[in-house]
């Protein structure tokens, strides 16, 4: 199933880019129950939420997907995960 290429066209977590069944039910966990209600989050807050929640530390990388997500469900392109590395890296050296 193709992804999403604007946030407007997302009707399911799993519609938007870098977000697998895992990742969704992530959002799920964290109470979300509509894609849209992730534009104007906060990844880093996210990421402190869901390791909380599950009583674990969540691969670095996780990050890096939240901050993808809320850059296109904000309006942003489409982008792979692993283009916010450098960003979560520089933002948050101590993950």
């Amino acid at each position: 199933m193709p992804k999403a290429a604007h946030a407007r066209e997302v009707r399911a977590f799993t519609d938007i880019p870098n977000v697998g069944r895992a990742m969704a039910a992530d959002f799920a966990t964290l109470g979300y129950t509509h894609p849209q209600q992730l534009a104007g989050a906060d990844a880093l807050d996210l990421y402190r939420r869901l390791c909380a929640r599950t009583n674990a530390r969540h691969d670095p990388c996780v990050l890096d997907t939240f901050l993808a997500v809320v850059a296109f469900m904000n309006g942003g392109p489409p982008r792979p995960w692993w283009d916010y590395t450098a960003e979560r890296k520089r933002l948050h050296p101590d993950l």
